[in-house]
């Protein structure tokens, strides 16, 4: 028998803790479940193809081109298909200076980030873009629910357990999973469907969020949970 994702993932803590791990049987309800994809968005493709290109380090588009984006795909195909809610979480900027960007966002250094709304670089690859009635939610900090109404939002549509999805897994990812954690959301984090800047960096960050603030699980687990 194939062992579960969130097994390969056990949190150090949990090695110490007895039987009885809350994830162990953990499974989302499919009339309480939201789907989340955060930044996906064409500016970081390119920018992860030019650190191929210019610095040589490819794991990061290959990983986004080969694994990562196919697998979103494939589940917010899944949730289109079941009419499950979708939500674009992704970095834009209301203004052209950026002056209304979070100070981690503003930095010099990797985490500069001017994505202004509605231009090429700002929106999400051709492959997620988001249809009519799915949630689009702008942010200008690391996670989707500081600085947004996204909190708000899922209880408002009396969601309980959200799957996320997206770029980097030891960044906005994880920023946004241990918000929606702390707002007592059951958090599922598709390893297959994120990525870092190495396989060290995404393991690692999967580890110490695994257990803790969500369920690191499988794009094939979470479909199958949601049969």
């Amino acid at each position: 028998m194939k062992e579960p994702t969130f097994k390969k993932y056990q949190n150090l803590y949990y090695k110490f803790i007895p039987e009885g791990d809350f994830w162990e049987k953990m499974k989302p309800k499919k009339d309480k479940v939201a789907l989340v994809i955060v930044d996906v968005q064409k500016g970081f493709l390119e920018e992860a193809k030019m650190i191929k290109e210019k610095h040589g380090h490819a794991y990061l588009y290959d990983r986004l081109v080969q694994v990562t984006i196919p697998n979103i795909k494939k589940l917010l195909d899944f949730f289109r298909e079941n009419k499950l809610p979708v939500v674009h979480a992704v970095i834009g900027s209301y203004r052209t200076d950026g002056k209304d960007r979070s100070p981690v966002q503003s930095r010099p250094g990797w985490n500069y980030s001017l994505q202004i709304i509605g231009t090429s670089s700002q929106e999400e690859v051709d492959e997620l873009r988001p249809l009519k009635d799915e949630i689009v939610v702008y942010k200008t900090t690391d996670s989707a629910l500081n600085g947004t109404s996204l909190g708000h939002i899922l209880r408002w549509m009396g969601i309980e357990h959200v799957v996320v999805t997206g770029i980097v897994t030891d960044q906005c990812v994880a920023g946004t999973v241990r918000d929606l954690a702390d707002w007592g959301f059951i958090v599922y984090v598709v390893e297959d469907a994120t990525a870092a800047i190495s396989q060290e960096y995404h393991e690692m960050e999967l580890r110490i969020i695994n257990q803790i603030y969500a369920k690191v699980v499988s794009t094939e687990e979470i479909i199958e949970d949601l049969k």
